[in-house]
């Protein structure tokens, strides 16, 4: 069944909006997109989006100044939208989500069961804002709607190159790209173009990585006194495990940061033999069988060696399944 957003929002006085704790391109694009959406077709409505704030390449969107990122006391809101996660990963916003009269969840994680009293999850789709799209008036659209859910669709499938990238995926953005924004600048200022920080930290944790399971497998892991060094955040991390997955002949590639004493923050990147999201949610982490990650306790060595339980037999089974 389809979900009609207006339809759910009629006669709505105040609506709000959240995503996922350290939003990307896919959280940041579907909260803006809908609430411009929702303030275009809703002129009367309050629309708020409560987000911690995103990295400054994704400024360039329309209501990015708009966003709430202290997460003060609020009113209950008559309807919540929750996109791109669960409720379990709204940080400071879950209070407004748990107090709304009515709760919508809109996702494509397949780790998501659905948290509101109206879900909408379709994992086999490849984004949020592709989701989003779909349940859009396409007459109601504007360039920077637009704008907004192309953002998120080319996040999240690596601009049209992921597994999740589907004719009908690439005829969307054919026809987002129609609106008349500057695709060309928005996919190198927040997909490809890094800081020199990002680039040195980078550069780091390829020199450092290291192959594994004769060579299928590569890890890399940042501590904090190296993050310290380079004065980096986490935010700065952002797309190291996809070039450790770029090499040639890795099915699986590791990535992982401290965030405390014996705390990492995991994540994984792997071809069709690895289906990450069943590892990571092993661990109490999801995502998507290409893509997941997870938050683990131990040391870089532990870490490493209970992944690597769950990735060998799953790289054994397809060795066995191809003979």
């Amino acid at each position: 069944m389809e979900l009609d957003i207006l339809k759910e929002c009629k006669n709505a006085a105040r609506i709000g909006i959240s995503g996922h704790v350290r939003p990307d391109g896919d959280c940041t694009g579907a909260c803006l997109g809908l609430w411009q959406y929702l303030r275009r077709c809703m002129p009367e409505a309050e629309v708020k989006v409560f987000l911690e704030k995103p990295p400054e390449i994704f400024a360039q969107i329309k209501g990015f100044q708009d966003i709430i990122s202290d997460f003060p006391d609020e009113a209950p809101f008559d309807v919540y939208f929750v996109l791109d996660t669960s409720s379990d990963r709204l940080g400071g916003a879950e209070k407004y989500f748990l107090a709304a009269a009515k709760r919508i969840n809109i996702d494509h994680h397949v780790s998501n069961h659905g948290c509101g009293d109206v879900n909408y999850l379709r994992p086999q789709v490849g984004s949020t804002c592709e989701l989003l799209y779909d349940l859009m008036d396409a007459q109601k659209l504007d360039r920077d709607i637009a704008m907004a859910i192309y953002t998120g669709i080319i996040h999240d499938t690596g601009v049209f190159q992921y597994s999740n990238t589907s004719p009908e995926t690439m005829e969307k953005g054919a026809r987002l790209i129609s609106y008349g924004f500057d695709f060309p600048r928005l996919i190198q200022e927040t997909f490809y173009q890094r800081t020199y920080v990002q680039t040195q930290i980078m550069g780091r944790a390829l020199m450092e990585s290291i192959r594994f399971m004769d060579g299928s497998c590569i890890v890399s892991a940042v501590d904090r006194r190296v993050m310290d060094f380079y004065n980096a955040e986490p935010k700065d991390l952002d797309g190291i495990v996809n070039q450790l997955r770029n090499i040639k002949g890795i099915s699986c590639a590791i990535f992982m940061y401290q965030t405390d004493g014996q705390e990492y923050k995991v994540s994984m990147r792997s071809d069709e033999k690895v289906n990450v999201a069943e590892v990571a949610a092993y661990f109490g982490g999801g995502g998507h069988a290409r893509a997941a990650g997870c938050t683990m306790t131990g040391t870089f060595h532990d870490c490493v060696n209970n992944l690597s339980l769950h990735i060998e037999k799953q790289l054994a089974a397809a060795v066995k399944g191809s003979d």
